[in-house]
């Protein structure tokens, strides 16, 4: 429905919405008319309306849930604020292998010194455990020092090889534990170096895995 540029001049509104009406028409789909944002504007790059597809997620995502069981009678009250995730998080990368900023962070919120995080499927991590299988001394002794629960993993680590023994005479199947990020017991007493010799040895007695080399272990200075 073109319109003469004299119709147009008489009744420019009148004009408009005939015009209106005619691009209206134009759109249609059936019964049905596209919704503006559907519609593409004169001279747009074709490309550029198409949806974009969706991107991957780059944070953490909590798996869906629904109980399909009578809830627990007891009630959190929830009065204190969690940890916050994010500084958590960083708090247990730092702890692998940056000294100076754990100590940082922890006394910047004490709390963080047992905190936990789930990479994913179940795979929890506290900032111990993070130390622990990179065989930094310095910073398990230091999160020792401030209340962080030994376990049987770091136990390996430091050389603990009594306290090992506890373990697996409480409990012979740890022998087959899995850390953080599966990383097992000859694993930790093997990242520990001279420190941990006997208790990988003692590990090896009770049970004997391929031990096999550790890229990220710094080796010894060889004598000139």
């Amino acid at each position: 429905m073109n319109l003469t540029n004299e119709e147009f001049r008489r009744n420019p509104r009148r004009s408009f919405f005939r015009n209106s009406v005619s691009w209206a028409g134009t759109f249609a789909v059936g019964a049905t008319v596209l919704p503006h944002t559907q519609i593409a504007l004169f001279a747009q790059d074709p490309a550029a309306s198409t949806p974009a597809a969706p991107s991957s997620p780059s944070g953490p995502m909590e798996s869906p849930f629904e109980r399909d069981y009578d809830a627990p009678s007891f009630k959190p009250s929830w009065k204190k604020s969690q940890i916050n995730r994010l500084l958590a998080q960083d708090f247990i990368i730092f702890a692998h292998s940056d000294l100076e900023m754990t100590k940082k962070l922890l006394e910047r919120e004490p709390g963080l010194i047992n905190a936990s995080i789930d990479w994913g499927a179940g795979d929890w991590e506290t900032a111990l455990g993070g130390a622990s299988h990179m065989g930094r001394h310095d910073i398990v002794e230091f999160l020792l020092s401030r209340g962080a629960r030994i376990d049987i993993f770091c136990a390996a680590m430091q050389g603990q090889t009594e306290a090992v023994r506890g373990f697996l005479n409480l409990q012979p199947t740890l022998i087959d534990a899995k850390g953080p990020h599966g990383f097992g017991l000859h694993f930790h007493a093997q990242v520990g170096g001279e420190k941990s010799k006997a208790t990988l040895d003692y590990l090896q007695s009770v049970k004997e895995v391929e031990l096999k080399p550790i890229p990220f272990l710094k080796k010894p200075p060889s004598n000139p």
